[in-house]
């Protein structure tokens, strides 16, 4: 019996392992990552129970300034990899910079068809009110800015512009009709939610510079086996598939036309 009872100790021990060493991560993404990490970060806490991956989503620049002066995030997903690179450079990261992902603009409405439109649309005096990521902290919106006036309209469409926080809170702006047409990234336009409620455009990639996504593990989380457990599932076939889905380009791979 008391053998008996020593190995039932020890497999309680065992199961309660996981549990007793629970560790707690805090990732800070870029807006545009909402849906796709959101699946992803399921997908991990499946594989790794009794652990949690805490997200707080928002604009990179705002991240940037943030991790620098001492904000408590483990890992840093960034929609502009040069934010990222700064950091690193500053002494911020605990690993080196890495390429997750290459983002898209599109147009997207939800009162009209935006597969119709193009950029020489928003000039239509019947479109009155546009929203874009601010660029002054959102790489998104830096773009938005970019293909505009690569196409020749922005004159006429910057007095039209509304600017959201981040890339997320731009596609709201549409969503609640406080925007006509907005230039919000992809990967939340080809969500179920948003799709149901309006088409996009591509925007072609030639009119701005690459959104080429990227993170660190930082200073913070130096040594840290949950973030680097976390930093390895992003590269995983599993999380590449999730990221492919939601219309990102990926590293290694041929960007989409």
């Amino acid at each position: 019996m008391t053998r008996l009872f020593a190995h039932l100790l020890c497999l309680g021990l065992l199961l309660a392992g996981p549990s007793a060493h629970a560790d707690k991560i805090m990732v800070a993404a870029a807006a545009d990552l909402k849906f796709a990490l959101d699946e992803v970060v399921t997908a991990f806490q499946a594989r790794m129970p009794g652990h949690e991956v805490e997200v707080v989503y928002g604009s990179s620049g705002k991240f940037h300034t943030q991790i620098q002066q001492g904000a408590p995030y483990d890992l840093y997903f960034s929609a502009d990899i040069a934010y990222p690179r700064a950091l690193a450079q500053a002494g911020f990261a605990a690993s080196p910079v890495q390429p997750y992902a290459v983002g898209r603009l599109v147009l997207w409405s939800a009162s009209r068809d935006a597969r119709q439109l193009r950029l020489s649309s928003l000039t239509d005096p019947k479109i009155t009110r546009i929203a874009i990521a601010n660029p002054k902290h959102a790489p998104y919106g830096q773009r938005a800015v970019e293909a505009l006036r690569a196409a020749g309209v922005w004159p006429q469409v910057e007095p039209k512009l509304v600017y959201g926080d981040n890339i997320a809170q731009t596609a709201q702006f549409v969503q609640t009709g406080n925007a006509q047409v907005g230039i919000i990234a992809l990967a939340l336009a080809v969500n179920p939610t948003l799709s149901r409620q309006g088409g996009h455009w591509l925007i072609p990639e030639h009119l701005h510079a690459p959104l080429e996504q990227g993170f660190i593990v930082t200073k913070r989380a130096q040594g840290k086996a949950l973030a680097l457990r976390f930093a390895d599932h992003m590269r995983s076939p599993q999380a590449r598939a999730v990221m492919s889905r939601y219309g990102f380009g990926l590293p290694g791979e041929a960007a989409a036309p």
